[in-house]
């Protein structure tokens, strides 16, 4: 277990921002925790990071009390907050040796250095003051910086914010990489991002954990172990004929010919077999998926 969070209220004078949020996160997950803004992703991601404290209930990084151990958890995490604080006036190979001595790295550091500019991707930007980059390769120092210490655990609190499209993608599949050999915790309102990077998504909205898919692929699924299946015909089936697949729950009728089926098990054999064996042209046959947009707003509005 990297991460768990257990029973963590948390409020800022009379608007209480975390509402006895509890979850964990074990090693070598690649995590979304996803929400609209205000929803508490900051609060929650500063708080593992030991950058705010908090009033009630417990956080703990590899096993540790963040308020019990402030320096060794800091030891295991890799923290890029969503405002990048950069020395603009550094240059990038300089900045990076100047984290590494924060953490006594030692002698190592020069190498570890080197190491990172390749694994980020700043080799052919490292000679610059980091005022000159753009802002893609800004995070990929701030992403540097986070993994400096080769920690156990990286939270990042919404990397990709205010990139283009070529420096999203970049972002995301270095993201992918990193997360290959260590727990990443990553904030974001922005779906694609969720489909793109993470096995598993948390959803947080006005400070209370609202769903929780150890699988990204149940977003997509509609909510329940239901099969929602849309069927199409050359003419219209009748409500008998439909009685024969004992598994249909309801049957909604979209026209004359077109009918949306909610099952308990997967028909979709079953309805082209009925279609065969009546004579009746199979026209449309789909199981039927909800876009991530859908079920955000439901769990959110």
């Amino acid at each position: 277990m990297s991460i768990q969070i257990s029973h963590i209220s948390r409020s800022f004078g009379d608007q209480q921002v975390l509402k006895d949020i509890s979850f964990r996160i074990d090693a070598g997950e690649v995590v979304g925790f996803l929400g609209p803004n205000g929803a508490g992703k900051t609060t929650t991601m500063k708080i593992l990071a030991g950058a705010l404290d908090y009033q009630i209930g417990n956080a703990t990084v590899c096993g540790m009390e963040v308020a019990d151990n402030p320096l060794e958890t800091k030891k295991n995490i890799g923290y890029l907050p969503e405002q990048n604080p950069l020395y603009t006036d550094m240059y990038v190979k300089e900045y990076l040796l100047f984290v590494a001595e924060t953490y006594y790295i030692g002698k190592e550091k020069y190498k570890r250095v080197d190491e990172l500019i390749d694994l980020v991707g700043l080799r052919p930007e490292f000679s610059k003051k980091i005022g000159q980059l753009s802002k893609g390769y800004r995070q990929r120092v701030g992403l540097a910086q986070a993994l400096i210490h080769n920690p156990k655990v990286l939270i990042l609190d919404e990397p990709t914010t205010g990139l283009d499209p070529n420096q999203l993608v970049e972002i995301r599949n270095l993201i992918k990489e990193i997360g290959k050999n260590r727990t990443v915790l990553f904030s974001t309102h922005i779906l694609q991002e969720i489909e793109a990077v993470c096995n598993r998504v948390i959803i947080i909205n006005k400070g209370e954990i609202v769903a929780d898919y150890t699988d990204v692929k149940e977003i997509t699924g509609f909510m329940g172990n239901d099969f929602h299946v849309e069927v199409e015909f050359s003419v219209p089936f009748s409500e008998k004929e439909f009685g024969l697949i004992k598994d249909i729950k309801s049957i909604e009728t979209k026209d004359y010919k077109t009918y949306r089926i909610i099952a308990e098990n997967d028909i979709r054999e079953q309805l082209f077999d009925l279609a065969v064996k009546s004579g009746k042209k199979l026209i449309m046959l789909k199981l039927l998926e909800k876009k991530m947009e859908e079920v955000f707003r439901e769990l959110t509005k």
